[in-house]
């Protein structure tokens, strides 16, 4: 019952949970094990990090002086960019990147993962050996609600480098006793598809842009359709767009999967959908709260949100029972909405949407637009678009001067129907995000596939002799 990594052997017995015992935990019996953890976890930070000593001084406050969740609300949150300059400022004082944030010896981490760095300079996490446990715990209770079992194989379509969907994904699904088959990215879609055929995988791993992408490019490079892979499973990881309902049913149409989207690498937020539609039941299934204590602050003023059903703000994670890098209070800066009240799939806990980034964040005039709702929308006239498109901005963000442009693909459609496709769509965007954008339709296969995170902002090139 206290929430420490479990192994199963042999038959499932029917368990609907990889670890029952801390699974089904009532709300309040969480939150008692959440708070005596978190008394823990602040003084072993306090004591052994530079950084987290720093932040309680910044609060005036020690670690006896945490008696409620109000008092650690005073300590100040720690932000991505914030990271990166502990980063370089431990690099240059002490010859390490990890002196002032670590909390473990140097010879107690066993493994260091890193953001994908998609968003600037990746920051780093350090892990024990019990950190790389309790990861390949959550990896493990994810993958077995979706109904991933011993002998099952999982095609892992991820980057493979430092990410933290690469190494930690690839030790929690053997955890779980399933065969991983690491093809990676890296080495290009034929070859991801070349492995399918060998290794014949029963699920895969993967962004849903390149979901989508296979689904286009499987008659081309192998000549027969994605859904003769014999793919039972679906897993989008790595970007937005896994819990919207067009982009699920789109995967689950081309590949013949069950599509479930999910979170969480080599740290302690891991979340996973459920086999309720994502109209009746939004969100993923918070699968960590013993090993994750999260907030919801306003991104303005960090003021803090009541966890409340269908609450939304930017998430603040603090690790718990964590002994490498824990972090504390700390923002990645993507804005969530939760659901406290039951799902109708019968699980139980928390659940949660990744609504998008705070720093990803556009304003039409006074309307804050982000482009995973953007993607979305355009998704909705899937396959009469593709769905690949970019939003081209003329400088930075978040202001925007209207019209916002996108340049997007259709599906095929010419004249006519094309003029009928921007009405439609045009519709759709004021309906759903108040705005009228302009459009600039291109050819299907017009625009670049990635593999990894599709970057979906683009700054224009100025015209040539413009002045920088």
């Amino acid at each position: 019952m206290n929430g420490a990594p479990v192994k199963h052997a042999g038959t499932d017995g029917g368990r609907r949970l990889w670890n029952e015992a801390v699974e089904t935990m009532s709300r309040d019996a969480i939150a008692d094990l959440q708070w005596r953890r978190l008394q823990r976890q602040v003084r072993y930070n306090y004591e052994r990090s530079p950084v987290h000593r720093r932040k309680f001084d910044e609060a005036g406050a020690r670690p006896e002086d945490i008696r409620s969740l109000g008092d650690f609300a005073r300590i100040p949150v720690m932000t991505k960019d914030e990271h990166r300059r502990i980063q370089e400022e431990s690099l240059e004082r002490h010859g390490s990147p990890f002196a002032l944030l670590a909390c473990a010896a140097p010879e107690e981490i066993v493994r260091i993962n890193a953001t994908s760095g998609t968003t600037g300079v990746p920051t780093l996490y350090t892990l024990t050996a019990h950190d790389v446990a309790t990861v390949n715990e959550m990896h493990a209770r994810k993958y077995w609600r979706a109904g991933i079992r011993p002998g099952h194989v999982m095609l892992q379509a991820l980057s493979l480098s430092m990410f933290t969907g690469g190494l930690p994904l690839s030790q929690g699904i053997m955890h779980l006793g399933a065969c991983v088959v690491p093809v990676g990215i890296e080495g290009g879609t034929r070859r991801v598809l070349d492995i399918a055929r060998i290794t014949r995988p029963h699920a895969i791993v993967a962004t849903p842009s390149f979901g989508q992408y296979l689904i286009e490019e499987a008659p081309k490079l192998t000549g027969r359709p994605a859904r003769e892979l014999g793919l039972r499973w679906f897993f989008c990881a790595g970007e937005g767009g896994g819990s919207d309902p067009e982009v699920r049913r789109a995967l689950a149409e081309g590949f013949g999967a069950r599509v479930f989207d999910h979170t969480g690498g080599g740290h302690a937020f891991h979340g996973i959908s459920c086999d309720a539609p994502p109209e009746a039941c939004a969100g993923m299934h918070f699968v960590s709260e013993d090993h994750c204590l999260l907030e919801l602050v306003d991104p303005a003023t960090r003021a803090p949100i009541p966890l409340s059903h269908g609450a939304t703000g930017e998430m603040v994670f603090t690790f718990l029972d964590w002994r490498g890098g824990p972090f504390m209070r700390y923002a990645l800066g993507d804005l969530l909405q939760v659901w406290t009240e039951p799902c109708g799939c019968g699980m139980p806990g928390i659940r949660f949407a990744i609504l998008g980034r705070a720093d990803d964040m556009l304003t039409v005039k006074g309307v804050n637009v982000y482009p995973q709702a953007v993607a979305n929308t355009i998704f909705r006239l899937y396959p009469r678009v593709t769905g690949a498109f970019r939003i081209v901005l003329d400088s930075p963000g978040p202001r925007v001067t209207p019209p916002l442009r996108i340049r997007l693909e259709h599906g095929g459609a010419g004249g006519a129907g094309l003029e009928a496709l921007e009405r439609e769509l045009s519709e759709l965007f004021r309906q759903t995000l108040r705005i009228r954008p302009a459009f600039e339709w291109l050819p299907p296969g017009s625009l670049p596939r990635e593999a990894g995170k599709t970057r979906y902002v683009e700054i224009a090139a100025p015209p040539a002799g413009t002045p920088r």
